[in-house]
């Protein structure tokens, strides 16, 4: 593909970043070079601020239709074939994703920019007589200038996350891809002009963690979302503390469980977390890492889950037959391998376990039990195709072992008895929980958020929109 965009999205059109700089992309299926991309500097990031301060007020001042009409055209580009085609082969290429199972960023993708246009015709404030003598309001307004960096695993559902609400709610946004998968955001940056939204108002950057410090510490920035592990999600709301005081929405690491009860449909929950696992090679914060069986049922489930991981077929991710890529990088292909070595001093291996081949960073699906809850395999996030099984005989103990985590952002429970059903849901300590379904099983009009080191605040649901803005309180004396 030699006509791939590198340049950074500024102003409503594509620039070369003012230093020169720039960072080698390669392709994790082939280990070649896929190209060079341009990396922002102060110098960059300050232009597009101002260029977004210029755009904010009259994109604030427009009628939310307006606004709702952008976004619903840039849903309407999405879904064309041609550029549906060309955001899948970018991801494939960037981080391995197999054009095959890309179905699900770009469905998801579409259904939330339609779901927060809608919202943008609904984002109202309240008003109160109960003061007497005085007409009491409450606004909502944007906060102005905000930020997002968003990670590598699932960038187009990112970006549009992080876009979408804010722009609907008045907000103009500039955001920063990852360095693993930046081509996606560059290519969906571009067809913001033919949708029809000013210049300024989304401007999508490319760079290393220095880039994503200069947005989190900048003076301008009124808010910032961040997607991707804890260590960096610290780093981010230090700098927002440190410098403005900018309001901050973490969605962090996850070690996420699945109880899996003895009345539980095996038809279901064992495709389902086969498939939780293993969907993005396992490069998944919300990915079903660690299932608690109850031990009456542990020997079929393990016969029919091994049978179900087998399934996942590794290959050229631009082949549509390929559903399993590679790990996004040799980084990440070595730290996969390295908790893959713990769990084989600690535990029983019972399938997988191995790099494919020696070309690309591809992982066979792994499986291990007998894994003390203590282990760093357990406790970690492995962020590959790694599942660790455990048995339980009580369900007071598998939800204490499901919770003994710092993580808390999916969890899930199969069963068919539905007052258990309800009872575990509501003692699981995670912001999500499945029932009869595990990730990546979610919806847009719920809130999505962790407990615990998994983040502070929500995205998504009925309160999208709200979640970009400030509330005014205005009192209004009368007689």
């Amino acid at each position: 593909m030699s006509d791939i965009e590198t340049r950074l999205f500024i102003n409503g059109e594509f620039v070369p970043a003012a230093e020169g700089k720039t960072f080698t992309l390669i392709n994790p299926a082939t280990e070649v070079k896929v190209a060079d991309i341009q990396i922002a500097s102060k110098a960059d990031v300050d232009r597009a601020v101002k260029c977004a301060q210029a755009a904010q007020p009259a994109w604030a001042n427009l009628a939310a239709s307006a606004r709702a009409a952008c976004i619903t055209k840039l849903a309407d580009l999405v879904a064309m074939p041609k550029h549906t085609q060309r955001l899948m082969e970018l991801d494939s290429i960037a981080m391995g994703k197999p054009i095959g199972m890309s179905g699900i960023d770009i469905g998801a993708s579409i259904s939330r920019l339609r779901f927060d246009a809608h919202l943008a015709e609904t984002l109202v404030g309240e008003s109160s007589l109960l003061s007497p003598g005085s007409l009491n309001l409450v606004l909502r307004q944007p906060y102005g200038i905000t930020a997002a960096i968003i990670p590598w695993n699932v960038p187009l559902i990112m970006w549009v996350s992080k876009v979408a609400p804010s722009v609907a709610a008045g907000n103009t946004m500039l955001i920063k891809s990852s360095e693993k998968s930046p081509l996606a955001a560059l290519y969906i940056a571009g067809l913001t002009v033919e949708a029809g939204f000013p210049p300024g108002v989304i401007q999508s950057i490319s760079g290393l963690g220095d880039t994503g410090k200069l947005l989190s510490e900048h003076m301008e920035i009124r808010k910032i979302s961040f997607t991707g592990s804890t260590r960096t999600g610290r780093f981010v709301a230090c700098g927002a503390a440190m410098s403005n005081l900018k309001a901050v929405a973490l969605e962090l690491g996850g070690k996420s469980p699945t109880i899996i009860f003895d009345d539980a449909d095996l038809d279901q929950a064992v495709p389902a977390c086969a498939f939780s696992i293993n969907w993005n090679s396992g490069q998944i914060c919300i990915a079903s890492s660690r299932l608690y069986v109850h031990e009456k049922i542990a020997a079929e489930f393990m016969a029919k889950f091994k049978v179900a991981m087998g399934t996942f077929k590794h290959g050229d991710p631009l082949d549509a037959s390929t559903t399993m890529g590679p790990q996004a990088d040799d980084i990440q292909g070595k730290a996969v391998l390295e908790h893959i070595a713990v769990g084989k001093k600690e535990g029983k291996l019972e399938m997988g376990g191995n790099r494919v081949g020696d070309k690309g960073y591809f992982i066979h699906p792994t499986i291990f039990t007998g894994v003390p809850e203590s282990s760093s395999i357990n406790k970690q996030e492995v962020f590959g195709p790694v599942v660790i099984i455990h048995t339980f005989s009580d369900e007071d103990e598998a939800i204490r072992r499901a919770n003994d985590t710092e993580y808390g952002l999916y969890a899930a429970v199969f069963t068919k008895n539905i007052d258990r059903a309800i009872r575990v849901a509501k003692a699981l300590e995670a912001g999500t929980v499945g029932v009869n379904a595990t990730s990546p099983s979610t919806s847009s009009e719920l809130p999505f958020g962790g407990w615990k080191t998994s983040g502070q605040g929500r995205e998504g649901g009925t309160d999208s929109l709200i979640r970009w803005t400030e509330e005014k309180s205005v009192f209004i004396k009368y007689t």
